[in-house]
Parts: structure tokens; C-alpha cells; sequence
């Protein structure tokens, strides 16, 4: 039996942890609430550990986190805003003989820089564009109502023709704003097809309907057959989330998009390989399965070497080493074998590709295992920090921290993320990612279906770096209809924008051109560069044994550094303990003060979609959303993943049984 506890969400306990202190005594303080801490605490709660999980800022998962768009806006001017001066308080009042104390940071570290925000539509523009539609609005009413009139005024027959003719009138553009047209109509080719559908969206728009963007601040994908994946199914954390699949990948060569074959459907379907291809592709990805001698010996030499040997031609070898493989041409032969092999295990799981996507994005996931957390007793709160540790002396560990209203609590072991501590503990990190997020009016492959979720592989050319990119549909409660979201990733050179504007300004419209042009168009667009956190290293004074720091998200499109870190941070703490055990149904919780369960209790564990306006949609958007969304997708079973014990998909794909 296991006992419910509710967490203190940030705007209802702020109010009330205002005039209440918190409990003086936990076995674990977590500061920050991003993916690696997020898992630490919902691993820790799990097996009975008293868990006080904290973030000074105001909303959740740190540099992981997904914000509306009036949501992203404000993060950008508080990123833009000079850092106050830190008042450092004397706390020694609190210490004991044999204590002293080591001063945390309260302010973020410098892990977001260079942030450049371009919006390519005038406010003037808007204005007109707004009146000319409310105008045309009413002229189209005053022709309805005139003809509607001159209908009823005809004998019966001629009634009948016209309204079956204006019928058919009222549903064409009906259909060509939203749905699919029917199996049997006859479908238009994607050049016609794209057309409608980009409709001008203007920033008033975009302002308007911000609450329906989750823009995720790391662009990441995960592996079907990935330690996250399979860490959301183990831990049942994946009861709390919807998945999409990526439904292809893509990549850019020779100027143009091209698709990548790589399931044994996709190879034998494609138009860009030739028989001779075909076969030698599926015979190379065979053998990859499992290491061979003839492997071995290319060990420390590059893959690309590899692949030539293999009488693979220009093509294959593309599609392997940057789409597949996604590695360097220098990458050594058993890195690129492994990552093949990665990526073959994940294919078919759920799907044609080996990715899936969460809904609502990327800032879900530290979120689900904040409420897995908060399932099991753990206590949360926003806008809270830790101000100093309080350290033994003799022993070299943290007994205790003191919180920003001066309250001492007592603790076995502190995890923190790196920009707590002092800014003279952390050196420069080394390295840096390029990021920048694009809205667009349309798809950089348009398709007949509008519910592509793609990644996209950029190899790397005349001294730029390889980058990846993910675009995003509405269908995947990312963004609004009629616009597309889109996340370019790498490795930096010099700032986001002289690293990755280049690329947007081949594959993307960016300025009003007079030539006709099919590329979608950027409506706006934010460069930044963010702190790869395997990059960043604590300097000086070794810190107390129990007190663990976590890194942010490094450059991988995956999510294994952090997975494998919170397990290495959970066993240092609980050797002895399983790690993330599966989390029992919530029919068979037994909550406080009550020896039964009912279905209004088990409601409780999702207020926390109340959280923070700002980053996440409440509930009652959500469900709007997906309302809109079961509308354009009305097969029931692309909308199911309750109580499933397996991670589940939303998209048509395959999807694993329910039990």
C-alpha cells in the first residue's frame, strides 16, 4: 500500500508556504526542477525517501522547459535584464559549533547567451489586415442574407437545386481549411495543396492565440528503444503523458529535401535509390545487427572509410553516416556502428521511424516525474531557493541548508543543478549549442497530410557545422493551425544566429521577395546559444561528498546523459535500492485518511496542470485542444493512452496492446 501526499503547487502553496514554514527535516533537497533532478526526486520519493524539491524560478524544468509564446516572450526579457548584484546575508546565526556554511548562487549562471528575436510582420500591416477582414466579413453576411431572400422566393424546385448547390459550395472551403479529403475523393497534388493552407498569420495573432504554443527551449527526440522510453514504461510515469511519433525523417542535400528510407517499407518504396541500391542498403543494415570480425577491424578508423570499403555508392553513404548514424565523417568506425545499431533497435517499435515526440512538447516530461514524485509524499515549491549549505567540518558533509526565508532544514543529501553554485566554483563551460526556434506559415515538405511531425539532418558544409532539425505540426499541440514549429540545433562556432541564420536563409523565406517562391516562410524567429552541459566543470574546493550536481541538456538528440546521470546520482544515495521501480496503479493507492479510492481522489494527482499559467496550458485548454484536435483526427484510437502500462503513441502507427 502506498500513501498519497498532495504537492504544493507554485501560485497556492507560494500564498500559503508565505505564512507556514516548511517541515525542518528531509532525507533529500533537490534544487532546480529540470530533467536529470526531476528524475532523481521521483526515483528517491518512490522508495520512501522524504523529498523537499525546490526552484527559484517560476516555472518548471529549468533549461528543459517548453513555454507558450506570451510565455516565451517574457522569458526573453528576463534573460535580456542585467543581473542584480547578489546581497549576501550573514547566516551564522544558524550554525552550530563545528558548521560552517558555503553561499549559493541566486541568480542563474550565464547558460543562455546571445539571444536575437527577428518578427517578419509589421504591427501596421496587422492593423490593415484586421480591418480589411472585418470588413469582408460583413460584406459577405450582407450577400448571404440578400440571397438567402431571393431563395425563398423561388417555387419549390428551383429551392431545392439552389440550396443542394450552395450546400456543396459550403463545404468545399470547409474541407480545404481542415480535413484530409475522403479515401475515394480524388486528391490534389501537394503544389495545389499547399497553397491554402498558408494562410497569413500576423503577430497580433500570434500574441492571441499564444497560449496554444509549447516552445521548448532543447530540441530533443526519443529513442524508441531508449533508456527514456523504457524508464516511462518501467516506472509507469508514462500514464501521465501522450506521445506522437516522428512520422519520417528528411534531410538536406543539394538544396533540396529528401526523404530517408529506413525501414525495409521505406526502402523498397523509394524513387531515389535504384535496385542495386535497394539491395545493398538492406543487405549493409542486415548486417549491422550484430558485430562482426570484418567490423572489428576498422575499429579506430573512420566510418566513412568503413562504408566506402563496403562499395556503397554517394547515396548510401549520405543516408548512413548523417541520417542515420547522425555522426562526423571521422567518427570512429565502432561509434558509428553503435549509433546504426541504436537507431535500427528503435525502428518499428511504435512505428516507421525510431523517434517519438511528446504532446504538448518537451517541458512534459520533468513534469511527470515531478508529479510521480509528488504521488509518493514528495513537497514542491516555486520561487524558493537555498541560500546557503551548512557543512560539517570534520566530516565534509552537508547536514543542512538554509532556505530564502531563513528557515533551517536538516537533510541527508543535497542534488542541485550546476548554476546554484557560486559562480567562482563553475568555470566557463567549453562548449556551446546553437539554437534557434522558427514559427513558419507551412512545411519545408509539404505533404497530403498535415500531422507530419519530421526530422531533419543537415550535414555539415564548407565549415558549418552539422544541424539538426525538428519540425513540428499543430497535431502535435506545439502550435496553432496554419503555422509550423521549427528547432535547429548544433554545435557552435561562433553565436546562434551567424551559425545557423545561413541555413534558415536557403531552406525558409525570411524578407518580402518579388519572385515567386514555394519556401514556407519565417514569420519569427529567436536565436540563443545554451551551455552544452557536459561542457561545464566545478573548479576549486571540493564540494561536500553528499552533495551531487547535475549538468543540463548536452548536444545529443537523445536522452541518455541524463537518464544515466540521475541513475548514477540515485545509486551514490541509495545503493541498495531499485532505481525508478514500477509505480502501482491508482486504483490501488490508499490515500491519507481514507481506506478507499475513488475516481475524485485519483483526480487529484493532475491539479498540477493549474501550474504557472505562463509555461503550460491549464486543463481546460488543454482539453479544448485536443477537441479540436479528435475533430480533425476522428479515429478513437489515435486519442487513447490512458491505462495503458506501455508507452504509447497517438499517431496511426502501430502501437503496443493495452493490458
Amino acid at each position: 500500500m502506498n500513501t498519497f501526499s498532495s504537492w504544493s503547487h507554485d501560485r497556492a502553496s507560494s500564498a500559503n508556504m508565505a505564512t507556514e514554514d516548511l517541515p525542518s527535516d528531509f532525507d533529500i533537497v533537490i534544487l532546480g526542477t529540470g530533467l536529470t533532478e526531476s528524475v532523481v526526486a521521483a526515483a528517491c520519493s518512490r522508495v520512501g525517501q522524504r523529498v523537499l524539491h525546490l526552484d527559484r524560478r517560476s516555472y518548471y524544468a529549468g533549461n528543459w522547459a517548453s513555454f507558450t509564446f506570451n510565455g516565451l516572450l517574457t522569458w526573453i526579457q528576463e534573460q535580456n535584464e542585467e543581473p542584480k548584484p547578489e546581497e549576501v546575508r550573514d547566516w551564522s546565526g544558524l550554525t552550530e559549533e563545528g558548521e560552517e556554511l558555503i553561499h549559493l548562487s541566486q541568480a542563474d549562471s550565464a547558460s543562455i547567451t546571445n539571444l536575437q528575436v527577428f518578427s517578419y510582420v509589421s504591427e501596421e500591416e496587422e492593423e490593415e489586415e484586421a480591418a480589411n477582414t472585418i470588413e469582408e466579413e460583413k460584406a459577405a453576411d450582407e450577400e448571404a442574407v440578400k440571397e438567402s431572400s431571393e431563395t425563398e422566393s423561388a417555387d419549390s424546385k428551383e429551392e431545392d437545386e439552389e440550396e443542394e448547390g450552395a450546400g456543396e459550395e459550403e463545404e468545399q472551403p470547409a474541407q480545404a481549411e481542415g480535413e484530409e479529403p475522403e479515401v475515394d475523393q480524388p486528391r490534389p497534388s501537394p503544389s495545389s495543396q499547399s497553397e491554402p493552407s498558408r494562410k497569413k498569420i500576423s503577430y497580433a495573432q500570434l500574441v492571441k492565440e499564444g497560449r496554444r504554443y509549447n516552445i521548448d527551449l532543447v530540441s530533443k527526440l526519443l529513442f524508441s528503444r531508449g533508456s527514456l522510453v523504457d524508464l516511462l514504461i518501467k516506472s509507469n510515469v508514462s500514464r501521465y503523458a501522450e506521445f506522437k511519433n516522428v512520422t519520417r525523417i528528411l534531410t538536406y542535400r543539394h538544396g533540396n529535401i529528401e526523404q530517408v528510407p529506413c525501414s525495409r517499407a521505406d526502402v523498397f518504396a523509394s524513387r531515389q535509390l535504384s535496385v542495386v541500391e535497394k539491395r545493398k542498403l538492406m543487405r549493409f543494415l542486415t548486417s549491422c545487427v550484430e558485430e562482426t570480425e570484418e567490423q572489428t577491424a576498422y575499429h579506430g578508423r573512420p566510418y566513412l572509410e568503413f562504408l566506402q570499403d563496403q562499395q556503397l555508392g554517394d547515396n548510401l553513404q549520405h543516408f548512413l553516416l548523417h541520417s542515420i548514424a547522425m555522426v562526423a565523417e571521422d567518427t570512429p568506425t565502432e561509434e558509428g556502428l553503435a549509433s546504426t545499431r541504436h537507431f535500427l533497435r528503435s525502428l518499428g517499435r511504435y512505428g516507421n521511424t525510431p523517434f517519438l515526440f511528446p504532446v504538448y512538447g518537451l517541458g512534459e516530461i520533468p513534469q511527470c516525474f515531478c508529479r510521480m514524485s509528488a504521488v509518493f509524499g514528495g513537497i514542491y515549491c516555486l520561487r524558493h531557493s537555498v541560500h546557503c549549505l551548512i557543512v560539517d567540518r570534520d566530516a565534509n558533509r552537508c547536514k543542512a541548508v538554509i532556505d530564502s526565508r531563513g528557515q533551517r532544514i536538516s537533510c541527508s543529501h543535497i542534488v542541485m543543478e550546476t548554476s546554484y553554485l557560486d559562480r567562482s566554483k563553475v568555470a566557463t563551460p567549453s562548449r556551446f549549442l546553437s539554437r534557434a526556434v522558427l514559427i513558419t506559415d507551412s512545411s519545408v515538405l509539404p505533404s497530403e497530410s498535415d500531422q507530419q511531425i519530421s526530422m531533419v539532418t543537415v550535414p555539415p558544409e564548407g565549415g558549418s557545422p552539422a544541424v539538426k532539425m525538428v519540425e513540428l505540426s499543430p497535431s502535435s499541440m506545439t502550435c496553432i493551425p496554419g503555422t509550423y514549429l521549427v528547432h535547429l540545433t548544433c554545435r557552435s562556432v561562433g553565436s546562434a544566429h551567424q551559425d545557423l541564420s545561413p541555413l534558415v536563409t536557403r531552406m525558409f523565406r525570411t524578407t518580402e521577395s518579388q519572385e515567386e517562391d514555394r519556401r514556407p516562410s519565417v514569420l519569427w524567429s529567436l536565436y540563443f546559444n545554451m551551455a552544452d552541459g557536459t561542457a561545464s566543470q566545478v573548479e576549486g574546493q571540493p564540494l561536500p561528498s553528499n552533495v551531487h550536481i547535475c549538468h543540463g541538456p548536452d548536444s545529443a538528440l537523445g536522452h541518455e546523459d541524463a537518464v544515466q546521470q540521475a541513475a548514477s546520482i540515485f545509486q551514490s544515495i541509495l545503493p541498495e535500492e531499485e532505481f525508478c521501480p514500477p509505480a502501482p496503479n491508482p486504483e490501488d493507492i490508499v490515500y491519507d485518511g481514507d481506506n478507499t479510492s475513488t475516481g475524485e481522489d485519483r483526480g487529484d494527482m493532475g491539479q498540477d496542470d493549474e501550474q504557472n499559467p505562463e509555461q503550460n496550458q491549464n486543463q481546460e485548454n488543454r482539453n479544448q485542444n485536443q477537441e479540436n484536435q479528435n475533430q480533425e483526427n476522428p479515429d478513437p484510437e489515435q486519442n487513447q493512452n490512458q491505462g495503458n502500462p506501455e508507452l504509447q503513441s497517438v499517431g496511426p502507427e502501430e502501437r503496443p496492446a493495452s493490458s
